[in-house]
């Protein structure tokens, strides 16, 4: 079993060698772009669900 858990943590940290992690500017690039795109979608969905509210509410 102890023979093992070395073997799992040797790979793990063999893989971890090969990542490629980004720099610190294309993390805040991916960043904004993930802030930017999660607002418009949360306004659309806003938009969309008052639409949809006031078509239910002119309904009943």
């Amino acid at each position: 079993m102890k023979e093992k858990i070395i073997n799992y943590v040797n790979d793990v940290v063999r893989e971890m060698k090969k990542v490629t992690w980004p720099t610190q500017e294309e993390l805040k690039g991916s960043t904004q772009l993930v802030i930017i795109t999660c607002l418009i979608l949360a306004m659309f969905v806003y938009i969309i669900d008052q639409i949809l509210s006031n078509i239910i509410k002119g309904i009943f």
